[in-house]
C-alpha cells in the first residue's frame, strides 16, 4: 500500500525511495526528530504509515486514512518470515531503544521463530492483530476512511488501485497507467528494490526476504486443528462477526 499511494502521488517516480518518503513513523530504524524533519520538510501531499491501533492515533477530518488488512493467519506467517530474517543486530537495537526510553516490553525478548511458538505468543501472549482490527472497525463507514484488503489486492491490483485512487481524489491518466500498475507488483518491487527502502540494512537475504512470497494459505500446511480452533475462538472472544469476515474474504464482505 505504500507502494500504491506514492506512486498515485507521484507518477513521474517519487523523489527518494517511498520509505523516506512515506515513513513509518512509530518504528525505530532511525530517530524520530530525523524523520518528522524530514517530514516537516516535504511540500507536496504527504503520507504516513503506521502499526499503530486506531484507538492510538489522531483522526482528522481533513486528513484521508487507510486500512489495511490481511487474514490474520497469513499474517502470521509473513510475520514469522519477518521474525526469522530480521538481523539480530537489528531486532536487539529495537529492544535496546525501547527500554531506553522507558517503553515496557516485557520478558520475553524477540519474538519465536518457530512456527508453533510464534502462533503462540501471537494468540495467547500477545494478541496485537486482533486488537489492532477491533480498533479500526468501528471507523469502516467514515467518508475518510477506506479499508483495504491483501486478498484483493493480489487479485486484483489495477481495481484496487483504482478504488485508492478514487478515495484520495488523485486523477489517473490512462496512457500511463499500465505503468504505473507494474510498478506496485510484487516482482516489480523486488526489481527496484533500491527505490523502495533499505532492505538490506535490516533484513538477512534482503528484498528477497521481507518482499517474500506474498501468496496465502501457507499456514493451512503447518498449523494444527486445535490450533486452528484456538484461532478462532480469540477472533470470536475480541472481534465482531462481520470483522472477523472481512479479515478472511476482504472487499466482498462488506458488500453484503
Amino acid at each position: 500500500m505504500q507502494a500504491i499511494v506514492t506512486t498515485l502521488l507521484f507518477p513521474d517516480g517519487a523523489p527518494g525511495p517511498v520509505t523516506e518518503i512515506s515513513p513509518w513513523l512509530d518504528t525505530r530504524w532511525e530517530p524520530l526528530d530525523e524523520v518528522i524533519a524530514r517530514l516537516e520538510a516535504q511540500t507536496h501531499r504527504r503520507s504516513l504509515k503506521t502499526h499503530t491501533p486506531g484507538d492510538g492515533i489522531p483522526w482528522y477530518p481533513s486528513a484521508s486514512y487507510i486500512v489495511v488488512g490481511r487474514d490474520g493467519r497469513d499474517a502470521l506467517m509473513s510475520f514469522l518470515n519477518h521474525s526469522r530474517n530480521l538481523m539480530p543486530e537489528r531486532m536487539m537495537g529495537l529492544l535496546t531503544s525501547a527500554l531506553e526510553e522507558g517503553i515496557e516490553i516485557g520478558n520475553e525478548g524477540p519474538p519465536p521463530t518457530d512456527v508453533h511458538d510464534l502462533f503462540t505468543w501471537f494468540v495467547d501472549k500477545n494478541p496485537f492483530w486482533f486488537r489492532h482490527v477491533a480498533s479500526f472497525w468501528p471507523h469502516r463507514g467514515e467518508p475518510n476512511v477506506l479499508f483495504a484488503h491483501y486478498n484483493d489486492m493480489q487479485a486484483n491490483l489495477d481495481a484496487q488501485m483504482r478504488r485508492v485512487a478514487s478515495f484520495l481524489g488523485i486523477e489517473i491518466d490512462e496512457r500511463r497507467w499500465p505503468e504505473q500498475v507494474e510498478r506496485c507488483t510484487l516482482e516489480s518491487m523486488r526489481k527496484r528494490s533500491k527505490e523502495i527502502a533499505g532492505f538490506d540494512a535490516h533484513f538477512v537475504g534482503g528484498a528477497n526476504a521481507f518482499l517474500y512470497k506474498g501468496s496465502n494459505g501457507r499456514w493451512r500446511d503447518l498449523l494444527t486443528a486445535e490450533e486452528l480452533e484456538r484461532f478462532d475462538r480469540r477472533a470470536r472472544g475480541v472481534l465482531p462477526p462481520d470483522a472477523i469476515e472481512w479479515t478472511m474474504l476482504g472487499e466482498a464482505a462488506l458488500r453484503k
